[in-house]
């Protein structure tokens, strides 16, 4: 079964049709339609990480009742909203002209689209909706996002299939920024509060679509914050960029004035001679960040100052910084075969399991296509 994303203004009975051909489907033991349905409903999805399938056979799985409405609110979740009601209830205002949530999401599509001129003739006619925010009740934590159209231009922290970057990002940001987009506006996402700057740069769409240090230049050049702004994990804006390995945004963040002041985020930049200077003092959280930053990013000649300066490399790492898994285990899926045989050779443990998908450093190399690393691992004894 090939399910496809109805328009953004389609009517609750398309999305119904959806539903029931994914029953017809599942009970045809369509894979297609089993992988859908496993990763959407709750039914299927581990209690504690509650986006993780929970381990079990397609047999297994298809043994469980699944009737319409277990359809309604798999395709519901498919569409990240909380339920069907909460669809129904977004299907009823989006069709309606006069909606004002009509209206914002028509703004969306043009801001995701790269439609410059839908966007400008919105704006013209309302000029409040550069400031609107979304009303999607989502399954998401909290249910309710409440970005802006400028957090869009992130392509992150919002629905997923909307998470897209279109060629002109920078043109239709500058656009939203120039009608009064308020560019250090906060959003309820992934459990706190979020700035359009640390939602993009921890953004992979942007980054493919190459638009990622340019709209990190525009927002700082309109006045975003290069500190800490809001709640939760993703507050500062370097620190999000380096945990989540975009580089090239943590240097556009740099050369617009953010501060490199911990050991931290030296040596996430590979800064070796900061690095050591800032090592003097280092809290041992910071000391600890590095390494796992140090590892993540490949500079080999940083992890072996922080293991000689006594960091452990079989400590799990930090928290906002890839905590289900190892310093080794980030090494190998980033490639970065120096910092793999350095931390092998000062006694990183082979057979430690990433707390989420209980893989081995091995077997990450394989998932990952890195097969040289998971070559020298095996030499090294791991199975």
């Amino acid at each position: 079964m090939k399910l496809a994303h109805l328009p953004y203004r389609a009517a609750l009975a398309e999305y119904d049709a959806q539903a029931r051909a994914l029953v017809d489907a599942w009970r045809e033991g369509d894979p297609d339609a089993v992988r859908i349905i496993r990763h959407n409903h709750p039914r299927f999805l581990d209690a504690e990480i509650t986006w993780l399938p929970r381990k079990m056979s397609d047999a297994e799985a298809r043994s469980v009742t699944f009737d319409l409405s277990d359809a309604q609110l798999t395709i519901a979740r498919w569409y990240d909203f909380g339920g069907w009601p909460q669809l129904a209830e977004y299907a009823d205002a989006v069709t309606r002209d006069d909606s004002p949530i009509s209206r914002f999401e028509s703004a969306v599509e043009a801001v995701i689209n790269g439609d410059e001129a839908l966007l400008a003739s919105l704006l013209g006619a309302h000029p409040d909706l550069v400031r609107a925010r979304s009303a999607r009740v989502t399954k998401f934590d909290p249910p309710r996002h409440r970005a802006t159209l400028l957090h869009y231009i992130a392509a992150n922290g919002v629905e997923g299939y909307r998470q897209k970057s279109p060629a002109n990002a920078v043109a239709i940001a500058t656009m939203l920024l120039k009608a009064g987009a308020e560019v250090d506006a906060l959003a309820d996402m992934y459990g706190g509060e979020c700035t359009t700057l640390s939602m993009l740069v921890s953004s992979t769409p942007p980054s493919q679509a190459g638009v990622q240090s340019a709209l990190v230049d525009v927002l700082v050049d309109f006045g975003a914050s290069l500190e800490p702004k809001g709640a939760g994990a993703w507050t500062s804006p370097l620190m999000t960029a380096l945990a989540f390995g975009f580089r090239d945004a943590a240097e556009a963040l740099v050369r617009g004035g953010a501060r490199v002041d911990h050991v931290a985020a030296a040596a996430g930049l590979g800064r070796f001679d900061q690095t050591r200077q800032l090592l003097t003092g280092a809290t041992g959280e910071d000391r600890h960040r590095a390494l796992a930053l140090a590892a993540q990013h490949g500079h080999v000649d940083i992890v072996g100052m922080l293991l000689d300066a006594g960091e452990d490399p079989n400590r799990y790492n930090p928290k906002g910084n890839h905590a289900h898994s190892t310093p080794l285990h980030q090494a190998v899926a980033a490639g970065h075969e120096a910092v793999v045989r350095l931390l092998i050779e000062r006694g990183a443990r082979l057979d430690m399991k990433d707390t989420i998908y209980q893989g081995t450093p091995l077997g990450w190399a394989v998932y990952c296509g890195q097969p040289a690393i998971a070559d020298r691992l095996r030499a090294h004894g791991a199975a």
